[in-house]
């Protein structure tokens, strides 16, 4: 287990030019912020298939002591402002093509997800004990995350300090998750009950800005604004902590990381079906108890169960997967001196 003395070693922008380094924060903030969007995937798998997610955490901690280096802040800004754009611009349009095209998708999502173990393995090889069940942790980890049944779990009450609280709450998680590979935000958000909640009032704030509907944006307000508080503390917090056990413990957290990594496929099988709901389940919370709220379950919500592809979603799934692998893989590499 590899250890150092000092948890306060600058950021490794150097190993990227600055134009590359620019490149990979926009297309990795981008891809954060679509995985952000869909349950199940992970935008710090995004960041870390693209290879800019040591320099991220390690950005965000450095930013946090209040050290503003140029080329740091630079990669900050475009990472962040890629996942926003993309939050805002791309919300409906994610939602669409899941519902239309779930295991094309999905099948995009493993490829992009798979794209980033070659970077961990190169770094890890060979992997002895330690890396070994540090992985198998992680695998663990996301296996469970990916039986939980979030539709369990209730949504939030009126605004108020104990909705407030929640909300905030909800962020820290959603953000801290956001951040570590092969931990979907959006899937904890759902844990949590406080996805849908959340994803509307994206959609209000953005639609209201949109159309000048200001009274309408500023009512989004009562719900991003207690989130945007507890994303910021989960991403600073858990940002902070990587950077400790990467420093500390580099290979069993970076071991750790790969289990996450491969673990995240777990919840991507693309090929699945909805079924429609009987009385007595239980949907975002609410246990359907009469027909009438039978029937208001819309079909987005319905249950999905695995089922075995056809051939052409056999060839078409692998393509998919393969060219995800090659886009993530291809990006990690953008820009990087040396091996």
């Amino acid at each position: 287990m590899s250890q150092t003395n000092s948890t306060d070693a600058p950021v490794d922008v150097a190993l990227f030019r600055g134009e590359a380094l620019a490149v990979r924060s926009i297309v990795g903030g981008a891809f954060m912020g679509l995985a952000n969007l869909v349950p199940g995937i992970s935008g710090g798998t995004m960041l870390l298939a693209v290879g800019i997610y040591p320099q991220f955490i390690g950005g965000v901690a450095e930013v946090s002591t209040f050290r503003f280096r140029p080329k740091v802040v630079l990669m900050l800004v475009c990472v962040v402002g890629a996942a926003a754009v993309a939050i805002a611009g791309f919300a409906g349009l994610i939602g669409i093509l899941l519902d239309q095209y779930r295991w094309a998708m999905y099948s995009l999502f493993i490829g992009l997800t798979l794209g980033g173990v070659p970077i961990l393995w190169l770094a890890l090889r060979p992997a002895e004990g330690t890396v070994v069940w540090s992985a198998v942790v992680g695998i663990v980890l996301m296996a469970l995350l990916a039986a939980t049944d979030p539709e369990r779990i209730g949504n939030g009450g009126e605004p108020g300090l104990v909705a407030y609280t929640i909300l905030a709450v909800a962020g820290f998680s959603g953000g801290a998750a956001m951040i570590l590979p092969g931990m979907s935000g959006a899937y904890l958000l759902l844990v949590l009950g406080q996805y849908r909640t959340i994803l509307d009032a994206v959609e209000m704030g953005a639609d209201g800005a949109r159309a000048g509907e200001w009274a309408m944006a500023v009512e989004s307000l009562h719900v991003l604004v207690p989130v945007g508080i507890g994303v910021v503390l989960g991403v600073v917090g858990v940002s902070n902590l990587v950077k400790m056990l990467l420093a500390r413990y580099q290979r069993a957290t970076l071991g750790l990381l790969l289990g996450l990594l491969l673990g995240a496929v777990l919840g991507l099988w693309p090929f699945t079906d909805p079924v429609a709901p009987q009385i007595g389940d239980i949907i975002r919370g609410v246990e359907l108890t009469t027909p009438e709220l039978l029937a208001s379950v819309e079909p987005e919500r319905y249950a999905r169960v695995w089922v075995a592809p056809s051939l052409w979603q056999i060839v078409g799934g692998t393509a998919l997967v393969l060219t995800g692998f090659g886009v993530s893989w291809g990006i990690s590499h953008l820009g990087k001196d040396g091996p």
